[in-house]
C-alpha cells in the first residue's frame, strides 16, 4: 500500500495550504523590498504523530509555528484545523510580565494558550513542583535568573492541554539535570496520542522524538520524509555550504593576496 492511500485514512489535524508570509523591508537587499518568510508551503499533520521542523536560522520555522498557532496571519494561502481541535505554542515565556511573580506569570500564560481560568489555576501545583522554583514561585519573575525563567516557561506551556501541541526550541533549557527532565516530559507526552509539531536544531532529538521530519530552506520545504533521511540530508548540506564558504573566503584572500604583489612588481 503506497503512503498516498495510507494517508488518506488518517484524520489530518492540521493543513496548510500554498501559505505565504512577507514583509516589507527598508532597502532593495529583497525581492524590491519584500522579504518572502515563507513561500507558498503546503503541508499536513496527521493525528498523533510527530512533526519535526528544522533548517538554519532565518528560514521561517518559528514563523511557520505562530501561523499554525494563529498568533500570526499569513500574507496568502489557507490554514485549516480539524474542526473542534485547539492548537497552542509551547515557546519560553509566552506572555510572563517580570513584575508579576512566577504564579502569576504562570495563570496568565497558560489562559494565552488556550486554558480557561478554572483549568490554570488547576495546572499551578504541577507547575510549582516540576519547575523546581520553591518559595521564588511567589517572587516577581523580575528577580529570575534565565535558568529560572526557563524552567518556569517550559513547565507552564507544558501542562497546558491540547489536541496540537506546537513546539520551539525548548529542550535545551536550564541546567543539565533540568534539560534531562524535560526531554523525558517530552518524549512521555510525545510517546501519547498527541499531535505535535516540533522545531529543533538538535539533530538527536529530531531523529528520536519525530515520525516525520520537514527541511525548510529559503522558506520552501526543501525535503520531507523519514527522520534520519532527511536529517542526514541536511547535516550535509550544511557541511558542503560550510566547505564552499571557507573555499571561497580562501580564495578572496589568495587574490588579494596576488593583487598586493603585482602592484609591488609595477613600482
Amino acid at each position: 500500500m503506497s503512503q498516498d492511500i495510507a494517508d488518506r485514512d488518517r484524520i489530518v489535524m492540521l493543513e496548510l495550504e500554498e501559505v505565504s508570509i512577507s514583509f516589507h523591508t527598508g532597502g532593495n537587499s529583497y525581492d524590491h523590498g519584500v522579504h518572502h518568510v515563507l513561500d507558498r508551503v503546503s503541508m499536513r499533520v496527521y493525528e498523533g504523530e510527530t512533526v519535526g521542523i528544522m533548517g538554519r536560522n532565518g528560514v521561517g520555522k518559528t514563523t511557520m509555528l505562530r501561523i499554525m498557532a494563529g498568533i500570526l496571519a499569513p500574507t496568502a494561502g489557507k490554514i485549516t484545523i480539524a474542526a473542534g481541535k485547539t492548537a497552542s505554542l509551547l515557546s519560553l515565556g509566552l506572555g510572563f510580565r517580570p513584575e508579576l511573580t512566577g504564579r502569576s506569570n504562570a495563570l496568565l500564560a497558560a489562559m494565552l494558550q488556550g486554558s480557561t481560568r478554572a483549568q490554570a489555576e488547576a495546572f499551578v501545583p504541577e507547575i510549582l513542583e516540576f519547575s523546581e522554583l520553591g518559595d521564588s514561585f511567589d517572587l516577581p519573575v523580575q528577580n529570575y535568573s534565565a535558568g529560572m525563567r526557563a524552567r518556569l516557561g517550559f513547565t507552564t506551556a507544558l501542562m497546558t492541554h491540547v489536541d496540537i501541541l506546537l513546539v520551539d526550541e525548548v529542550l535545551s533549557v536550564g541546567d543539565a539535570h533540568f534539560r534531562g527532565k524535560a526531554l523525558a516530559a517530552m518524549r512521555e507526552r510525545i510517546s501519547s496520542d498527541q499531535t505535535v509539531v516540533f522545531v529543533s536544531h538538535m539533530a538527536d532529538h529530531i531523529k528520536t522524538l519525530c515520525d516525520r521530519v520537514i527541511w525548510l530552506d529559503e522558506g520552501k520545504i526543501a525535503q520531507q520524509g523519514e527522520p534520519k533521511e532527511v536529517v542526514n540530508a541536511y547535516q550535509a548540506y550544511i557541511t558542503q555550504s560550510r566547505e564552499s564558504g571557507v573555499e571561497q573566503q580562501t580564495k578572496k584572500i589568495e587574490e588579494k593576496k596576488q593583487g598586493g604583489q603585482s602592484n609591488d612588481a609595477s613600482q
